[in-house]
């Protein structure tokens, strides 16, 4: 999986993606791309300027969401219960809403670890938000 985010034009992939959710998901304020193998932030566009550690933390907790030991566990579970031997992951989406704004975390379908991100208005159209990131993250997979 990490060789093809070596290869030439990843990073204009991932520039693409995040200018596509921007502009293609509803009330969007912010969108990134988070590698969850570095921990990196590999892209990002956003409405309002946001302090550095703030944008820092954001790789942190999406990989706590994500592969957390408490959600490593479950999954683990899942898999021994189901007989499932391979890396695959259960958990590909997740919705947070925090007072003001709506966070779609969606994990790219060729690169588990890689994560696409969305933030909304609260007052988004949950429904739309989906369609649209999901619609999105299908057309740019990395």
């Amino acid at each position: 999986m990490a060789t093809k985010r070596l290869t030439p034009g990843f990073s204009d992939q991932v520039m693409s993606l995040v200018k596509s959710l921007r502009s293609d998901a509803p009330d969007c304020v912010a969108a990134g791309v988070v590698d969850m193998s570095t921990g990196m932030l590999l892209s990002y566009e956003t409405v309002d300027n946001h302090p550095p550690e703030v944008l820092d933390l954001l790789a942190g907790a999406t990989l706590d969401l994500f592969q957390g030991r408490t959600v490593v566990m479950i999954e683990d579970i899942f898999k021994e219960r189901r007989g499932i031997t391979d890396d695959t992951h259960f958990f590909q989406e997740i919705l947070v809403n925090s007072d003001n704004l709506t966070h779609l975390f969606i994990r790219m379908n060729e690169q588990q670890d890689v994560v696409a991100v969305v933030v909304c208005r609260k007052s988004v159209n949950v429904g739309m938000l989906f369609a649209q990131a999901r619609r999105v993250v299908r057309e740019h997979s990395l």
